[in-house]
């Protein structure tokens, strides 16, 4: 009898913790929302060319490209790891792509998006297998890939550099192409970043992400598959990596080895900005999306006002800092509200 009362009561007290949980990532993603009108409409003022169409559309376009690697940054996150290889992975797809629509224009586009999105898969499978399997640390690990992978599209490129001249119109039309006014890439970035939150929110292996990453010895105790999850999080990642390397060669037209350098940083400052916990177990891609929208509005807002580019480098890691401080200080107080709950219902 007094077991069966106590499931209800134990059930009451998880589902309010995750309710205040949500309610905290809420208040994250509200503060930036906040935080980008206010950018807005500041530079706005300063500067109006800042917010003509074609700026606007340049935001969405360049945003797209990070707010996608962000979504899936966020899954692997969630499990307390990190994937640092992603910006070699775009670089790999990116000089794929443009490489064989180049030298062989007769495949068809959809082929070649599909191979590179497999490709990005294959190299993130590496990276779950690594982590998931052989204990690697995820630091060590991505980090390793990261410059494994960069060797390869070394290799590959052998110093050639494919131009947009090399490249179909079709191809090209991809990074151009606006639907309603909207590039169609910032559509692309948003059927995923609505898909892959659906399923956080609503599947449970979504769910078990972030069992995972809030307690892993717990979720091995509860029968969750914890070493299988984390090599899907990374193929995941890995997969909206290949993509979006197909997108940055349809945006941007000429493409070598050196593709998207350093972009592993930026993704990783968008999804601490947008409230995804760095030690795991909370945050949302939506979140992350908005992280990465920030930062990139930022970056334009900063050059619209000509300041150097080193100062632009020191804001955004002066806001990763703030970020990463804001999500401690906020998990302390939610630990300390759950600890008082428990307190109380106990009593």
């Amino acid at each position: 009898m007094t077991t069966t009362a106590a499931r209800p009561e134990e059930g009451v007290r998880r589902n309010g913790g995750r309710r205040l949980v949500d309610r905290v990532a809420r208040v994250r993603e509200l503060g930036i929302v906040v935080a980008l009108g206010v950018l807005f409409g500041v530079t706005g003022a300063v500067n109006p060319s800042f917010l003509t169409y074609d700026s606007l559309r340049d935001i969405l376009l360049n945003s797209a490209i990070v707010a996608l690697l962000a979504v899936g940054q966020t899954l692997v996150v969630i499990t307390r790891n990190v994937d640092l290889s992603v910006s070699s992975v775009v670089g790999l797809s990116a000089f794929g792509s443009a490489l064989i629509l180049a030298d062989y224009p007769g495949v068809p586009i959809p082929v070649v998006i599909a191979g590179c999105v497999a490709l990005g898969a294959l190299c993130g499978a590496i990276n779950g297998l690594l982590v998931g399997a052989a204990k690697v640390p995820a630091l060590v690990a991505t980090l390793g890939t990261l410059y494994a992978f960069r060797g390869i599209d070394y290799a590959w490129a052998g110093g050639r550099q494919v131009n947009a001249a090399d490249m179909p119109d079709d191809f090209l039309a991809l990074g151009a192409r606006s639907v309603l006014g909207v590039p169609l890439l910032a559509l692309v970035a948003l059927a995923v970043l609505l898909v892959v939150g659906w399923m956080l929110r609503n599947l449970r292996s979504g769910r078990e992400l972030y069992a995972i990453g809030s307690n892993p010895e717990a979720a091995v105790l509860a029968g969750i598959g914890v070493r299988r999850r984390i090599v899907a999080a990374f193929v995941a990642s890995g997969a909206l990596a290949g993509l979006a390397g197909v997108m940055w060669a349809a945006r941007f037209g000429t493409v070598d080895a050196t593709v998207a350098t350093g972009k592993e940083l930026d993704v990783i400052a968008a999804v601490v900005v947008g409230g995804v916990a760095i030690f795991g177990g909370s945050g949302t891609v939506y979140g992350a999306a908005l992280g990465a929208l920030l930062l990139t509005g930022i970056t334009s807002a900063l050059a619209v006002l000509r300041v150097d580019a080193l100062a632009q480098t020191a804001i955004n890691g002066a806001l990763l800092i703030a970020a990463i401080v804001l999500d401690r200080v906020l998990a302390l107080r939610v630990a300390a509200a759950l600890r008082r709950r428990r307190f109380h219902d106990a009593h």
